[in-house]
């Protein structure tokens, strides 16, 4: 098996806002997220949601995509990694707000949600 890139957010490509003057929230569901726990080696599932308004820029689709690919290998706590997808993503496109929803799938009968958020501070 080839080893995976390091997820960062150089690797999200974004696109000019379609309505910059209009406030608007885009949701994007990744029900098929996968990551590995750093203390037992054991793959973890997740469903990944974002919530964001955009500013000047929407995130990409397909780089969402081929990101969130990269921590299928990565050993990392589901705190840490709901929180860098976070740092990410307002890094890679700046948005006006943005929430980062991960739900886990339970193991041993607990089940964990961790939610992550972002608002741009006002200007003026």
């Amino acid at each position: 098996m080839e080893p995976t890139e390091t997820p960062s957010s150089n690797q999200l490509e974004t696109f000019p806002n379609p309505r910059p003057e209009r406030e608007f929230v885009i949701e994007i569901v990744c029900p098929e997220f996968t990551s590995v726990c750093p203390k037992t080696g054991q793959p973890d599932f997740g469903t990944i949601t974002y919530t964001y308004t955009p500013a000047a820029s929407c995130v990409e689709l397909k780089s969402l995509k081929i990101y969130l690919q990269q921590f299928r290998n990565q050993g990392i706590f589901y705190e840490h990694v709901t929180n860098k997808l976070l740092d990410d993503f307002v890094a890679a496109c700046q948005p006006v707000r943005c929430k980062v929803v991960s739900v886990w799938t339970p193991r041993g009968g607990i089940s964990t949600t961790v939610t992550c958020e972002h608002e741009a501070a006002k200007k003026g």
